[in-house]
């Protein structure tokens, strides 16, 4: 870098999957709808919703049937999840006529570098509404862009403003903007963290950046250190647009319930539908089989608590599963309530095809059921997530639905040591 300003973008699809659905069926544009597993199923989960469903209240991961109790003729339709995929491909292919330097953070986020785009394209702001116009143009689906001089305070922009809309934080103008933000919309603030600087008098982003460094590090550790630089405008994280599977340190997805839940066999069934996403990031990931397990688990008094342990590597849904449920069932106290729950692995071996059938745990075994994952993998692609389910995972009206294959605190990390988002 030859000492110019860095041009960053984050740009983030609004309401991707219930977009998405609309664009494939214009029909359905203008009326309150939701994305669910089984559309004739009350007791689902609320994948996405659009910004009519928005007016009544209706959120992600709440139920079917609450949804239903907002707005009794809202619109339901199953996931495509090969479409969303689809579509996500075709915006990148918008981005990369003017970069190549883009950071997928995930399907509906994206991270782009512009600086050395400027001289050909234009200013960021200019960029950015370019791509905004061509997403709706040519997709039929809203993008909002946020334009600054990092990747954090991008972030922040693209969700200043929404839906499908550009907002610019400039090293002019970003103590104005976010400034006066609630402390909570700095990334990686979470509940826990938020009422943490509360007690200490720090209630906006820029009484954050204001704050004592040795304070923040004594109440909040290294992340003390990281919520300051970011607040300060101060980071100066590349967009990772030249990744290997290499580099990939954890797979993992958590999700706060839709209620807090005491019995095991609720909190199993949670586990099983967590880990066939981690699962099937892993396959999609090309990263090889993996070696530890790590869940996080938050209480009904917002304290989180971490455990993890070895395996013998695997890319199985059922042993990663099993293993995450057996360090529950050790660590977590019997009957105690369950806010939050997060299933990550790590540890992978890209090697593993060299070794013999003999040298990996299981053999043949592991081998039939890999084939057979990979079957249920293919089919739910091409037909949607809700096609074929483990009986375990059935959603009923005792569970409230754990159709949860949406983005709901997805995570993939590059960091060696993961932390849970709050």
């Amino acid at each position: 870098m030859d000492g110019r300003e860095r041009v960053i973008l984050h740009s983030d699809l609004n309401n991707f999957f219930a977009s998405v659905e609309i664009a494939l069926n214009p029909e359905l544009a203008g009326k309150p709808l939701v994305v669910c597993g089984d559309p004739k199923e009350r007791h689902g989960i609320v994948l996405a919703k659009n910004e009519e469903a928005k007016k009544y209240g209706i959120k992600t991961a709440e139920t079917v049937y609450s949804a239903l109790k907002k707005c009794p003729h809202v619109l339901r339709v199953s996931s495509h999840f090969s479409e969303y995929k689809r579509y996500s491909r075709l915006v990148r292919e918008i981005y990369e006529r003017y970069t190549e330097k883009i950071e997928e953070c995930s399907i509906d986020e994206c991270a782009l570098d512009m600086t050395e785009s400027t001289a050909l394209f234009g200013s960021g702001y200019e960029i950015a509404e370019k791509i905004r116009e061509t997403v709706w143009r040519e997709l039929g689906v809203t993008v909002s862009v946020g334009v600054s001089f990092n990747k954090v305070f991008a972030k922040l922009a693209s969700e200043l403003k929404k839906p499908n809309a550009v907002t610019v934080i400039s090293k002019e103008n970003y103590k104005e903007i976010v400034y006066p933000l609630p402390v909570k919309e700095m990334l990686f603030v979470g509940g826990a963290t938020e009422k943490t600087l509360l007690r200490y008098g720090i209630k906006t982003i820029g009484e954050l950046a204001a704050a004592d460094e040795a304070l923040l590090i004594k109440l909040l550790g290294k992340r003390g250190k990281q919520l300051l630089t970011f607040a300060r405008g101060e980071d100066d994280e590349p967009v990772k647009w030249q990744k290997s599977k290499e580099d990939l340190k954890s797979i993992g997805n958590s999700t706060t319930l839709p209620k807090d839940i005491s019995e095991r066999e609720e909190v199993k069934r949670w586990i099983y539908a967590l880990s066939e996403s981690v699962a099937a990031r892993q396959r999609a990931a090309d990263v090889g089989r993996a070696s530890t397990v790590h869940i996080v688990v938050r209480d009904e008094n917002m304290r989180d608590f971490t455990w993890q342990t070895k395996i013998s590597p695997t890319a199985l849904c059922g042993d990663i599963a099993q293993t995450a449920y057996a360090l529950f069932c050790k660590h977590y106290p019997l009957g105690a309530r369950v806010r939050m729950i997060g299933v990550t692995v790590s540890g992978f071996d890209y090697h593993i095809e060299q070794l013999t059938i003999g040298e990996v745990t299981g053999g043949a075994a592991y081998e039939k059921k890999e084939r057979a994952e990979n079957a249920v993998a293919k089919i739910r692609e091409k037909y949607g997530y809700a096609t074929m389910q483990r009986g375990i995972v059935l959603t009923d009206e005792k569970l409230n639905g754990l159709d949860i294959k949406g983005k709901k605190e997805e995570k993939t990390s590059n960091k060696k040591n993961p932390k849970t988002d709050e």
